[in-house]
Parts: C-alpha cells; structure tokens; sequence
C-alpha cells in the first residue's frame, strides 16, 4: 500500500519524463497545508532560473499576515510573481508540471495567473 505522498511522486514521474523529452524549462508548483511554491527549472534540469512562494516576506506582507498563504488569492500572486521573473530570466515557454498534484483549486489559479502574466505553456 502506497502512501499519498508516494502516489502523488508516482504520478509525477511520468510527467517529468515527458517533459524531459520536450526540452523545454518547466515550472514547477509544490504546495503544502500553509504555503505554495513554483520553481522555474532550466531545460537541461540542472539550474533552477526562478522561485517565488508564499514563504517569501514580501509576498507574505501582501498578503496581510501570516497564515493566509495556503488559499486561491495567494496562489494567483505566485503565479503572476513566478510569470515576471520568468521574464527577467528571458524565458517565455515552460511545461506546467503539477508534480502529481490536481490540477484543481490552487495548482489550476497559479497556473492561470501565469498564463494571464504572459508565460506560455
């Protein structure tokens, strides 16, 4: 019996192989019950270009205290964040990988506002 973590990571494998194969940087959410996270990762995968989260102290003072980074609003502010300093690092294409996560609620209003900032994928 597989944990529910060692579930998500199985099927966040198959993803990783495939956009491998594409050879394109990937954006990367992980989310957790207080915080969420995306990484820009190079094409070759061993550079991470960008990182934004909620954990970051001036997102958390937009936000507006602590405790509020695991909701929807949030997410979007990652999104739109990740999205620019994608830009800055002169990337315009990724593949979203959820990292086995649905694609539902927070993983989906992060992806949407990066598209909306302009990242394609």
């Amino acid at each position: 019996m597989l944990t529910k973590k060692e579930q998500r990571l199985r099927r966040a494998k198959q993803t990783r192989i495939r956009i491998a194969k594409q050879g394109t940087a990937r954006l990367t959410v992980n989310r957790t019950n207080l915080h969420i996270y995306a990484s820009l990762i190079s094409e070759d995968g061993a550079k991470v270009l960008a990182t934004a989260s909620t954990a970051e102290a001036e997102v958390r003072s937009q936000l507006g205290g602590s405790g509020k980074g695991a909701n929807v609003a949030a997410a979007q502010i990652i999104g739109k964040r990740i999205a620019e300093k994608a830009k800055a690092a002169g990337v315009e294409r990724v593949a979203f990988d959820r990292a086995g996560f649905a694609y539902h609620g927070r993983v989906k209003a992060l992806a949407e506002a990066a598209r909306e900032a302009g990242l394609q994928f």
